[in-house]
Formats: structure tokens, sequence, C-alpha cells
């Protein structure tokens, strides 16, 4: 049995808790509000992202992360992906020297353009040994439920990737190993700015074709930038590549094409964040994910016009007239 902790009581911390708490580990769930804490502790259930799940008797929350973190040794880290670096400053110091830590986090963070796993690996000192990504086609109320899902655990230490495999592998959650974090990541992230585009799409009331094709041309610029910044085209075909990107953009789960479909609609950003409890990280991302595209030289329409619908800058209508008016080209080049 490993000692593990999840920082992160939102819907997707406390699935992936779950998930390890079915795999036979004991797991610390850290939330940062004492009330949910309790509550969990009290009935078996976090109420506020999973009212319907119950929550197996081996996960214990606590609001407090010294305690949550206390003989860990491997750290899940499920914090929004802008509040990263500020969290770790809090309470990063209290992680072991020795723990593996692992990232749920889909975000490239405005303003240094770094993956999650950049920032981990600055304000720790961890090297790629200790640091690992776990993405897939994984909304968390299905995972939740317990029902069947594949997902990928990338370390680029391939001992490291395979310890955690075996950590998190239960009869419903069954992960791959890769050593492409930066795959990973890029394709974790980008999906969800894709997502946006297919919810505006959707919220246009446009049918399967726009939306397949906003997937799949998503899926190239995705690949563009990974090729530009050294991930592995593998990636991009499985499980964090498409697999999350159908998911997300396919499924009324998916907080990010949910924000999209409200966009559609007519509602603006402010009127969206609103209403909405959960972080939709393709909002927070868009930018950074242009800027990053730029940085390096690689075109990318679709994050660059989600990135303006998002400042205001475009509205919904305009976006898929601009991204349909584009010059013609090759479809491969």
């Amino acid at each position: 049995m490993t000692t593990t902790a999840v920082m992160g009581a939102g819907s997707w911390g406390t699935a992936f808790a779950l998930v390890l708490a079915d795999a036979g580990n004991d797991v610390q769930l850290w939330g940062r509000r004492p009330e949910l804490c309790e509550t969990i502790n009290a009935t078996g259930c976090n109420v506020d992202y999973l009212p319907d799940i119950d929550l197996p008797a081996n996960i214990r929350a606590t609001a407090d992360p010294e305690q949550a973190l206390q003989g860990a040794d491997v750290v899940v880290l499920a914090v929004p992906s802008q509040q990263l670096r500020g969290n770790l400053a809090d309470w990063g110091a209290h992680i072991k020297d020795t723990a593996v830590m692992v990232s749920l986090m889909k975000g490239v963070e405005l303003g240094t353009h770094q993956r999650m796993s950049e920032v981990i690996a600055e304000l720790t000192g961890a090297g790629p040994e200790r640091i690992a990504v776990v993405s897939g086609p994984n909304l968390a109320k299905e995972i939740a439920r317990r029902e069947p899902a594949a997902s990928v655990v990338a370390c680029e230490d391939v001992a490291v990737a395979e310890r955690l495999q075996k950590l998190c592998h239960s009869e419903a959650f069954r992960p791959y190993t890769i050593t492409d974090v930066i795959g990973a990541e890029l394709g974790g992230t980008t999906k969800n700015i894709i997502g946006l585009a297919v919810g505006v799409c959707q919220g246009l009331g446009f049918g399967d074709n726009t939306k397949a094709s906003v997937i799949t041309r998503g899926l190239a610029e995705t690949a563009r930038l990974g090729q530009a910044i050294g991930a592995d085209p593998v990636t991009f075909a499985g499980l964090a590549g498409m697999g999350d990107l159908v998911a997300t953009c396919s499924s009324p789960l998916s907080r990010n094409r949910t924000f999209g479909e409200k966009l559609g609609q007519g509602m603006s950003v402010d009127e969206v964040a609103a209403q909405t409890r959960q972080v939709a990280e393709g909002v927070k991302s868009c930018q950074s994910v242009a800027e990053l595209a730029a940085m390096h030289g690689v075109d990318m329409p679709i994050v660059d016009h989600v990135a303006a619908l998002i400042a205001g800058e475009m509205n919904p209508e305009q976006l898929v007239k601009a991204l349909i008016s584009r010059q013609a080209r090759p479809e491969v080049r």
C-alpha cells in the first residue's frame, strides 16, 4: 500500500481519489474549505461536486495541507492550473523530497507559458523522474460512477510510470504508460480550447459535420504545436490526444464544451462564468496557448479565434465564419 495525497477536492480530484482508493490505497484528500472536508468525512460524499457518489472509507479529507501531505509517497495535484504556482508556494515545502508528483491539471500558465510539469519542477526542484501526468478521456462524473475508462500515465522514467500505473489500476480504470510528458500535457490543454469551439458550434445550432471538422482540425493544430515543442506525434493519436479530445467535444458533461455552448447561445463570458461552479480550463489557457504557438511560429487558427472570442474581440458567428472563410490549402503540410 502506498501513502497517497490528492491535493484538490473538486470533481476530478475527488474522482481520482476514488480510483486510487478502489485500487487499494489509503488516500488523504485535501480541500481548501474545512466545511466541505468535514462533510466528506461525516457523510462519505462530496456533496458539492459529486453528490450522488458514495466514497470509499479509505478516503479521508482534510483542509490542512501539512496533514494531507504527511508521509505521502505520491502527491496528486488537482488544483486549477492557474492556481498551481500559488498553491505550491503555500504548501509545497511539506511534500517529501522523494515523493512523486502527479499532475491531473490541464493548462498552460498565463505569463510564463509553462506547462504544469514545468511549474512543478521550478517550484519544487524535482527532476523528471519525480513528475508525472495522468491524462485521457476521463470525465469526472463517469469515472466516479466507475464506468469503464482508460487513461495514460506519462513520466520520462519508465519505472516510475509503471509504478503509478499499478497504483491506479482498478476494475473500472485502465491506465497505460507513455514517456511523452509534453504530448500528454499539450493534448489535455488544447482539447479544452477545441471543446469551447465545438460548444460554440453546438450553441449556434450547427450539426455534426461542423463539429467533426473543428475536432479534426483542432487535433491538427495540436500536433503542429506538439512537434514544435518536442512532443511525440504518436501521442496525439492515443488516449491523451484524440481520446481526450473526443470525450471533451462530444459530452454534455464537459464543462468546456458546455461553456462554449452557452456562448454560442448568446451569453457573455462573464454571464457564463457567474453561473459555473467549476473552472473551464480552456477559458483560462486559450490566451497562453495562442501566445505559445506564436512564439514557435505555429499556425493555430481555432485557438487564436477562441482566444479572441474570450477576450471579447469576436462574437460566435464571426468565429465560425472566420474559420470557414480562411484561404483553402492542402489538408496535410
